[in-house]
């Protein structure tokens, strides 16, 4: 099952009480990882819900793996991978016992391939999965996803609750994934540093919609930090300042690469960055002081 997109969006809306996802697009080429960022509420995990049929769009449509995600296909499910960000084992099960009841349930389950990942992963196999850690609880779950036929992976706080060093050696395992064009991978996460490291696009939502979709380093290299007075700040283009904070040495802004002025001290913008400064500069009108 090969389609040029792993995920496309259009349009997509849902309502809620307190909280509406307004007009989403987006689209995850296949063989690619993209990462899907916001504050919480932003609307990460409905976007998440929506791709895998736990809930209907209002308006609009997502596509997944070429087919609708309100009526994947068994053959569809197969090929995709889900880590939530809670474990949904039950607790009184150990490892192998996990990989004993998933055999009936994917027939392209890769017992050998479990094995090997609980292994690297420093999991044991009879310890009941509620004395483990959040973040053995998140490796198994990884463990799980990677084990089957998956093409696609669909990531919700994945990285949540491990060391530097396993979270690294997770992002690893993310990236080997990809190494075969016909997979791709969708991930949310607060660790933006991670996502950095990992990812071809990057999705950016606030309060339901979608501020910002592109290839990551275009939007990597789009934005400079800038660090001058407070009169500099205010003779620079207004148009291309996102948002500003003020420190003891002056102040600092997040432009637009191509807008800053020469003689200005400007550091390439981390995603975090990129992320504050919009959103603390949507909450007014015109530049957004933080």
């Amino acid at each position: 099952m090969q389609t040029e997109n792993a995920i496309q969006i259009e349009g997509l809306c849902k309502n809620y009480d307190s909280f509406s996802l307004k007009d989403v697009d987006m689209v995850l080429p296949g063989g690619y990882i993209m990462g899907l960022i916001g504050e919480n509420g932003a609307g990460k995990s409905t976007i998440i819900r929506l791709l895998l049929g736990m809930c209907r769009p209002d308006k609009g449509r997502a596509l997944v793996l070429g087919e609708e995600s309100t009526g994947l296909s068994l053959a569809a499910k197969e090929h995709i991978g889900v880590v939530m960000d809670e474990c949904c084992f039950p607790e009184n099960l150990n490892a192998k016992d996990v990989g004993s009841f998933l055999r009936h349930i994917y027939k392209s389950w890769d017992g050998a391939r479990y094995s090997q990942l609980l292994k690297e992963f420093s999991l044991p196999g009879k310890k009941a999965v509620k004395d483990f850690s959040r973040g053995m609880k998140m490796k198994l779950s990884i463990a799980m996803a990677l084990s089957h036929d998956s093409r696609l992976l669909i990531l919700d706080e994945a990285t949540s609750g491990l060391d530097p060093v396993v979270r690294d050696e997770i992002l690893d395992v993310f990236l080997d994934f990809v190494q075969d064009e016909s997979h791709s991978i969708l991930i949310s996460s607060h660790i933006l540093s991670d996502l950095e490291k990992i990812c071809d696009y990057v999705t950016f939502l606030h309060k339901g919609q979608v501020l910002l979709s592109s290839p990551k380093d275009q939007l990597m290299e789009a934005y400079s930090v800038v660090k001058c007075s407070k009169d500099q700040l205010a003779e620079l283009e207004s148009g291309a300042v996102v948002g500003f904070r003020e420190n003891q040495f002056g102040v600092e802004a997040l432009m637009r690469r191509e807008a800053v002025p020469e003689g200005l001290t400007a550091d390439p913008a981390t995603m975090e960055d990129i992320m504050l400064y919009h959103i603390r500069g949507t909450a007014g009108n015109g530049k957004g002081r933080i």
